[in-house]
């Protein structure tokens, strides 16, 4: 329409993708998810589509995508209506997402057509990928949905109070009983009296917070009524810090173009989702002759796939491996000539095993023990902290790495190895852009499907931006 060409600019963001995107490529996918010839036509697909898509670029809740569509004619333009058009329900974005998305993979064909159109605009050159892997709190972060309501309804009611506080006299008697339906019943109370106030529903901190309730009484009944979030699990960022959510595993190139992703529940390794990436990115249209990753890569599987698939594998190696878990000083120096290990005071080993580590102990490397003369360790002068007193003996191991670790040993001291391995900040940055401005720190639902769909509207949104940038900056 006219009218757009006059007030949409020519570098605002919805308009650049609008002309980037065909998104035929949706209509075709969800077809058969329709009637066509039967009851009243339904809101266009691809329309529904792009509201989900705005909702992830500008992280807004389903309430407030809709809002903004009413009066926002950039989000007009860009979800093909007229300025006289009415907007849709916002509860008909849940029934898009469970109805029409639920069986589709979503993920994989968003992220590949992002990556093709990156290709055909000749974006990324680059024969390298890297991975990480990001965590997702859930929804209900361990809490219950009472918990989780009770919260959403305090904050509500703060944000009222710092405007006026005689509100809080209209409101209804919270509930005290430890009842999710009369929780349920408080909130559309509390609901309706907020929204019987303009001018205080006219404040936007207050409209936000009241969307937010609203959307968790609405959107999410059901998996308020039966449980917290069933998929979530535990994960670790550290050895002292935990979550209570998912892990989204992200493969990306030099250009900072994702190619491809998995969502797992929160406990799951990064190291064993690496096939997959590889196998994904391959399969969207990248030519990988490195993969560059931390050491939760670099288990002895993926070096031996590296090699077997013709890609070098920049991840160090975990330093238990190549330098086992003793520390300096307490290392025992090796004699060549009697092929023996000894002790600070010049005490050989007496005698050594080689210990196998196969019954029980997958994916162990074997090891030497070296066994020393305890008759010499009791009156040793640097027996402190070596020899435990009343021991039946007193050993010295060393691990023997394979081949594979050897050879890996020697590459990741190299220059090139180095030198690739300066690229890995970049997804640091991308993981960063994914939780702060798109919302991906949070679970905007319960349930790994849901998550699924999250990632791929958020990496779907994230990748056409960059794309843009790339395509502005040449």
């Amino acid at each position: 329409m006219e009218i757009y060409e006059l007030v949409i600019p020519k570098d605002n963001l919805l308009r650049q993708i609008k002309e980037l995107v065909d998104f035929s490529f949706i209509y075709d996918a969800l077809l058969a998810n329709y009637c066509l010839d039967n009851g009243r036509n339904a809101v266009p697909p691809i329309r529904m589509f792009k509201y989900l898509l705005l909702k992830s670029i500008y992280d807004l809740s389903d309430v407030d995508v809709v809002e903004r569509s009413k009066y926002d004619m950039s989000f007009k333009y860009f979800l093909d209506m007229a300025p006289e058009d009415e907007v849709i329900n916002p509860s008909s974005l849940t029934k898009f997402r469970k109805l029409r998305l639920k069986d589709m993979n979503l993920l994989d064909m968003l992220i590949t057509k992002t990556v093709q159109l990156a290709l055909e605009k000749g974006i990324i050159k680059s024969k390298s990928i890297i991975v990480d892997a990001t965590h997702t709190k859930s929804r209900y972060n361990q809490k219950t949905p009472r918990q989780v309501l009770q919260e959403q309804s305090k904050k509500l009611r703060r944000s009222i109070y710092e405007i006026d506080e005689t509100m809080k006299e209209k409101f209804p008697d919270k509930n005290t009983d430890d009842s999710l339906e009369k929780e349920l019943k408080y909130c559309k109370q509390l609901i309706d009296v907020v929204k019987g106030n303009e001018e205080i529903c006219s404040y936007p901190k207050v409209q936000e917070k009241l969307n937010l309730l609203e959307e968790s009484v609405t959107d999410d009944m059901e998996h308020l009524e039966t449980s917290k979030d069933e998929d979530a699990k535990t994960g670790h960022k550290t050895a002292d810090t935990s979550f209570w959510g998912y892990k989204t595993h992200i493969a990306m190139t030099e250009e900072r173009i994702i190619t491809a992703a998995t969502i797992t529940s929160g406990e799951k390794t990064d190291g064993k989702e690496l096939p997959k990436l590889v196998q994904k990115s391959k399969a969207a249209g990248i030519q990988i002759e490195s993969v560059i990753g931390d050491m939760a890569y670099s288990e002895k599987t993926n070096i031996e796939a590296a090699k077997k698939g013709g890609y070098e594998l920049i991840a160090k190696l975990n330093p238990v491996i190549t330098q086992g878990n003793r520390r300096k000083e307490d290392e025992f120096e090796f004699n060549k000539d009697a092929g023996m290990y000894q002790c600070k005071a010049g005490h050989l080993a007496i005698h050594k095993y080689f210990d196998k580590r196969k019954k029980d102990k997958k994916n162990k490397n074997p090891r030497m023990v070296y066994f020393s003369d305890i008759e010499k360790c009791k009156c040793c002068p640097y027996r402190d902290g070596c020899y435990k007193e009343g021991a039946k003996k007193k050993t010295y191991t060393e691990t023997i790495i394979c081949d594979s670790h050897s050879e890996q040993v020697k590459f990741q001291e190299t220059e090139h190895f180095k030198e690739k391995m300066r690229e890995r900040y970049k997804i640091e940055a991308k993981n960063s852009e994914l939780k702060h401005r798109h919302g991906y720190d949070v679970a905007s639902s319960s349930g790994l499907i849901c998550m699924e769909m999250q990632g791929a509207m958020t990496i779907f949104a994230v990748n056409l931006k960059r794309i843009i940038k790339l395509m502005n900056e040449k």
